[in-house]
């Protein structure tokens, strides 16, 4: 029997830790939803707020500085938080993509080196990247390496290279002129087909059940070596139908709830992963909200979450939570939403009280059915 629209939202938002906030550590509970998209560096933040019970973004800075938690440029060739533990096979994983996305680009192809001149590189930089440097420390060592330096260079360096972001104070750990640090040197090297095979249970784990495409989307990797991984998983991995008739994966035993679990309303991140995790995204986002809360640069604003599904967006304001709901609410929606606003305007006050107020500008002309300004606690 196919499942539904209705239990796959379900699964994820179980897999997700969002049907209720439970008692984790910040690495364990990285490591149970396996990834956090992270350019913005306030979202991983908000992320877990979301998700753990009396979380404490103290926590989650040491875990930055103690590299329980690592920052870096994986999935979809974007910032991504994940456990420590993850990051090499992940890396590696994301090899041929990274490599393709960056040398085969004209901002490096422009420079005239070769992938074999940046490959010949890596080694010396991680080894100047033993402790942290700035981009600015980085440029001029590499100018000293190579007779002409375009920014190409090292903007595709930072990209393929085992470099991960390094903290650099503020509110959020990581402040708008990023630090790079090398990732400590894995074991034995693993083909990244292998380590995509292993990328794709973890997936699964956190996001699934889910499609090729889906695990294509979320990777950003071609459909072909999505298929392969699965196939190669094919002892491992259930099969399932979609509400469309889609074939599914999943690993065995993961959480899937019934269809009427109750899921309560939710102030999302920008960028939360849940948004962007599956090519199929009607799973969280209905599709005539996609293009409202996905502008026309590819940020993605913080979102209201309401029965599991995107409801409209959210922003601070001088005394609360500007709520623009795209569709009436009930009041016991509200109501909820009220209570989270209240939290997380207390959450805010001591970090960043006007978070992602950069942003502000995506909100002229947003439609909304209904507005209301949320008191903070």
């Amino acid at each position: 029997m196919p499942m539904s629209a209705r239990e796959l939202n379900r699964a994820t938002l179980a897999r997700q830790l969002l049907l209720h906030r439970e008692a984790l550590g910040v690495a364990d509970a990285v490591r149970r939803v396996v990834a956090l998209q992270a350019q913005q560096p306030a979202s991983p933040y908000i992320a877990l707020w979301n998700r753990l019970a009396g979380f404490d973004p103290a926590g989650l800075d040491v875990a930055f500085r103690d590299q329980a938690l690592v920052k870096a440029t994986l999935m979809r060739i974007t910032l991504h938080v994940v456990h420590a533990d993850d990051h090499p096979v992940m890396h590696a994983a994301m090899q041929p993509t990274l490599r393709a996305a960056r040398l085969g680009d004209r901002r490096f192809t422009g420079s005239g080196l070769s992938a074999a001149d940046a490959d010949a590189l890596v080694p010396h930089l991680l080894e100047f990247t033993g402790r942290p440097r700035t981009a600015a420390e980085i440029e001029a060592w590499l100018s000293e390496r190579v007779a002409l330096l375009p920014k190409g260079v090292w903007w595709a360096m930072r990209s393929f290279s085992p470099l991960l972001h390094a903290p650099t104070g503020g509110p959020w750990s990581f402040g708008p002129r990023p630090s790079y640090v090398a990732a400590p040197a894995p074991g034995a090297a693993a083909l990244p087909d292998v380590c995509l095979r292993t990328l794709v249970l973890r997936y699964l784990e956190g996001f699934g059940p889910a499609s090729v495409a889906d695990v294509a989307q979320f990777a950003l990797v071609q459909r072909a070596r999505a298929r392969e991984a699965l196939q190669a998983l094919s002892g491992v991995l259930e099969r399932l139908e979609g509400p469309d008739g889609t074939e599914l994966f999943d690993v065995p035993g993961a959480p899937c709830p019934p269809e009427d679990t109750p899921a309560p309303p939710r102030l999302m991140a920008m960028w939360d992963s849940v948004l962007l995790a599956y090519a199929d995204r009607s799973r969280v986002v209905p599709p005539d909200f996609r293009r409202l809360v996905t502008r026309s640069n590819g940020d993605v604003l913080p979102t209201l979450l309401v029965d599991g599904h995107v409801a409209g967006v959210w922003r601070p304001t001088e005394t609360g939570i500007e709520a623009t709901a795209f569709h009436r609410l009930p009041d016991e929606a509200w109501d909820g939403l009220g209570a989270e606003a209240k939290a997380l305007t207390a959450f805010l006050a001591d970090r960043e009280p006007r978070v992602y107020r950069r942003y502000d500008r995506w909100w002229t002309g947003l439609p909304g059915a209904e507005v209301r300004v949320l008191p903070g606690g």
